[in-house]
Order: structure tokens, then C-alpha cells, then sequence
């Protein structure tokens, strides 16, 4: 039988209950009179907001920027803030207060915040939790029969796509130890990682925040045994600034059309940050800030060129970890118990319950050979295997009415948020919210951005729902 039986309103069913989906359905539901629609969150996880980022148990995840900018309201920044004093969700974690008196709360307290303002319109039924996962799709008449996985239905007119990004693929030359037991390939697989031997030798494979998660959740268990973070060019995530300075730099003013181009304003505009006292915060703040006028500006093959040589250069200062988890780090490192290499992995193999890696060093042609006794996978998403790991959305594909967008970062959209079909042409009635539009947008992985990215999709749904309304009545 179908969730949905004979309601008259319009359905919006939102895939996805993260907090791009927890975000687009709480802004809908703040712009709809009561009765206009049916929205219908389609999210297999207990509560909606958590998602991957916050449902994570371990305390030792923290959100990687202060509370005051994490916000589900835009023009809000202290939204999170004043919603921790209200509630004294940190009251018991002395260790949430960072050292310049910024909060750093652990992460699942943010789900517990978003959850808790769509409580009152879940309670109102404004807002349904379906709690599956969306299996398939298919065509009917003008709308859209989804399959769940636990067997239901659900009958939508609207489709908002709000699921996260692939996960990452095994690299090619892991894949010969794809079934050992010391090759852990869900970095967010707890049971796996407290498993971890407190005197292994582990490689942590990737070197961003998912690292030092991976490596903060070790400490905390009390591994004391050797480290290795490994990643092609060796870059770590980079730390907040000591104290927070306003936004230095306009880069929209006479918007770059080459990559280098803008590589070379953000340089000096940095260089002429420090002649001023100021250090490259600031700067990267202002570029993010401004990264969808400063994306959008930039040609085809220019944004081609700035994923492909500068994106992980931009991600490790632009995605910066808490002060709590980089003092695990640095102490590690301090005590020669944890370094970063730049390098590639060319061969492993199973020794004796041990997985034996050649390396070769970044820029160099010699191979080095070394055993770990664990390896943990942390690399970045494989946004090109969105079809291969997302039934529904591969669904949707087969159908014409999406495809991926031109620099591989997620799904094609246009300027209203409308997903863009193989044909080239905009679905009208499928929306893409959140991180999956962030090829056709720009910098889209904060939640300052989301949440605008959020709200605007919200208005374009309410604004198709009036159209859709309008249509029905003259028909009538």
C-alpha cells in the first residue's frame, strides 16, 4: 500500500534527511499554509538532521568551525549558539570551550539541534518521516512512484535530491587486499576502528578531516601505537585561526576568468594580509564567502582546471579541523607517533595478517616498501560513482531526468536548483539541495552555505507548488 492514499495536497518528497534535507523540508514548511502541501522526508536513520556528518557516537568528533557560524537560519550566526546556552546540551564537555573561548561541541549535539526544530512541524505533520531509504523511482503520469527499500511506496510530485556524496571508492592498488581483515575501508565503521590493537602500526590512507577523525577516535582509545597519514601531496587539514578577523579581499568586483589568474589575487592578497599583520584566514574566509559569483564567473575548462590541480590545496585550508582534534595531532607528531607522507600507493599484499605497501614518494621515482598492521581508508568522495552507489538517483538517470554535472563534482543543475536532465534540458519538478549541486554552484560543503543553498530551494518549491496550484485551478 501506498504511504501516501488519497491526499489532495501535492507531495514533496525530500531523499535524504541529513541536514540538507532536514534544512530544505524546515524551510518549506516555514514558507507553506497549513494544508498547501505534503512534505515527506525519506530518511532510513531515527532522527532527521544528523545524516553521516552528525549521527557519528564517538566524543571525540567535533564540528570543525565554532558554533557562532553554524546556523540553520541564515542572518542567525549565533542560531546554534544561543540554542547550546538555552539548552545546556554542553553543560557536561569542558572540553567543547576551545582555548580562545570558541564552543566546538561535539557533532551529534548539532543533529540534536536541527532535530529539534523540526520537531514542532513533524509534531503538526506539516513535515512526515518516512524512515526508509528510496530503492528506485519510477514514472507516474506527471509525478513520481518511489520504491523504498522496506518495501512501501510513495507517491510524490515534487522530487527534492538532498542525499550526501558517494563514499569513497577502494583505491586500484588496495583492491588486491580488499578482503583483508587489517584493511578497514569504512573509516566510519566504530566497531572496526576500536578493534584497532593499541600497538599497531597503522595507515591511514588520506589526510583530511575523515583522517583526523580516524586519528582522533584512535587516541581517544588509547592507540599508542605509530601513525602514518598518507595522501598524494601530504597536506594536512590546517587549524582555525587563534582569533577570528573579518573577510579580506574582493574577488567578485572584476571576477577572474582563469584559474591562474585567481590563484595569483588570492596569493597576493595573503601576501598583503601578513605586510598588515593579518594571516591567510581571513583571505579564505572572504574567497568562501564568495565562492559562487567567484565559480560561476570562471569558464568550463577553467573550473576543470581548479578541481583538478588546485581543489585539494583549497580543501585543506578552506575544510579546517577543531583546535581539540589538531592538539591530538600535533601532540602525536611531537611525540613521533604520528607523520604525514606525500606519496602514492603502487602495490599491496596480505603478509602473515599484515598488508605490505609499496610506496613511491611524491616527485620521486624511487619505491619504498613498508608492512602496517592495519590500514584504514580515508580518502574522498567518488563523486563520479553517484549512480553506482545511489539506486534511486541512478533510477532518475535511466529515466532522462538527471545527469552529472560537467566538472564531476555531483549532479548538474540550473539557476533555480532544477536538476538537469541527459538531454540537457531542466527537469522541472526534481530539485537538487545541498552538497550533490555544488559542481554547478560552487562552494557548497559548509553549513553557512547550505543553509542559504537550503532556503533557496525551499523558495523555488514553494514557488513551483503556486505555479502547479495556479495550473490546477484553471484546468478546473
Amino acid at each position: 500500500m501506498s504511504t501516501r492514499e488519497s491526499s489532495r495536497e501535492p507531495v514533496v518528497a525530500i531523499i535524504g534527511g541529513g541536514f540538507s534535507g532536514a534544512a530544505t523540508a524546515f524551510h518549506l514548511a516555514r514558507l507553506l499554509p497549513a494544508g498547501i502541501a505534503d512534505i515527506v522526508v525519506v530518511e532510513p536513520r531515527e532522527g532527521l538532521g544528523y545524516g553521516l556528518a552528525y549521527s557519528t557516537p564517538d566524543p571525540s568528533h567535533r564540528i570543525n568551525v565554532p558554533a557562532s557560524r553554524m546556523t540553520l537560519i541564515s542572518g542567525q550566526d549565533s542560531h546554534f549558539a544561543d540554542w547550546l546556552e538555552q539548552t545546556g546540551a554542553i553543560a557536561n564537555d569542558a572540553e567543547a570551550i576551545a582555548a580562545n573561548g570558541a564552543l566546538y561541541p561535539q557533532r551529534r549535539v548539532f543533529g540534536r539541534y536541527v532535530e529539534s526544530h523540526l520537531q514542532p512541524f513533524l509534531l503538526g505533520k506539516t513535515i512526515r518521516h518516512v524512515r526508509s531509504a528510496v530503492a528506485s523511482v519510477e514514472l507516474s503520469g506527471e509525478g513520481y512512484h518511489l520504491i523504498l527499500a522496506d518495501g512501501g511506496t510513495l507517491a510524490a510530485d515534487a522530487l527534492a535530491i538532498a542525499t550526501t556524496h558517494p563514499p569513497p571508492t577502494l583505491p586500484l592498488p588496495l583492491q588486491s587486499v580488499a578482503g583483508a581483515a587489517g584493511l578497514v575501508t569504512n573509516p566510519y565503521d566504530l566497531e572496526r576502528l576500536e578493534a584497532i590493537g593499541r600497538d599497531d602500526h597503522v595507515l591511514v590512507v588520506g589526510t583530511g578531516l575523515t583522517s583526523a577523525d580516524v586519528i582522533a577516535t584512535l587516541d581517544r582509545k588509547g592507540h599508542g601505537g605509530r601513525i602514518t597519514g598518507l595522501s598524494r601531496h601530504g597536506y594536512r587539514s590546517r587549524c582555525h585561526a587563534a582569533t577570528q578577523a573579518d573577510p579580506i579581499g574582493d574577488f567578485t568586483g572584476l571576477p577572474s576568468r582563469s584559474a591562474t589568474v585567481l590563484l595569483r589575487h588570492i596569493r597576493a592578497t595573503i601576501l598583503d594580509a601578513k605586510r598588515r599583520g593579518e594571516d591567510w584566514h581571513p583571505v579564505l574566509d572572504s574567497v568562501r564567502r564568495q565562492g559562487e559569483p567567484i565559480w560561476q564567473a570562471l569558464p568550463l575548462a577553467e573550473q576543470r582546471r581548479v578541481v583538478r590541480h588546485l581543489r585539494v590545496l583549497w580543501d585543506v585550508h578552506r575544510f579546517r579541523i577543531a583546535p581539540q582534534v589538531a592538539a591530538v595531532l600535533d601532540r602525536r607528531i611531537a611525540e613521533g607517533m604520528l607523520d604525514y607522507r606525500a606519496a602514492s600507493i603502487v602495490d599491496a599484499e596480505q603478509i602473515d595478517g599484515r598488508i605490505r605497501v609499496t610506496l613511491r614518494p611524491r616527485r620521486q621515482r624511487t619505491r619504498t616498501t613498508e608492512t602496517f598492521n592495519k590500514v584504514v581508508v580515508t580518502t574522498g568522495p567518488a563523486h563520479a560513482d553517484i549512480f553506482r552507489t545511489n539506486t534511486a538517483i541512478a533510477a532518475l538517470e535511466r529515466l532522462g531526468m538527471v545527469r552529472l554535472d560537467q566538472v564531476g563534482l555531483g549532479l548538474e543543475t540550473d539557476g533555480q536548483g532544477h536538476a538537469v536532465g541527459t538531454s540537457g534540458r531542466m527537469t522541472d519538478s526534481i530539485f537538487v539541495s545541498g552538497p550533490l549541486a555544488r559542481g554547478s554552484v560552487g562552494e557548497l560543503m559548509g553549513i553557512p552555505e547550505i543553509t542559504a543553498h537550503a532556503e533557496r530551494i525551499a523558495t523555488e518549491i514553494h514557488q513551483w507548488l503556486g505555479y502547479q496550484t495556479a495550473l490546477r485551478r484553471k484546468a478546473s
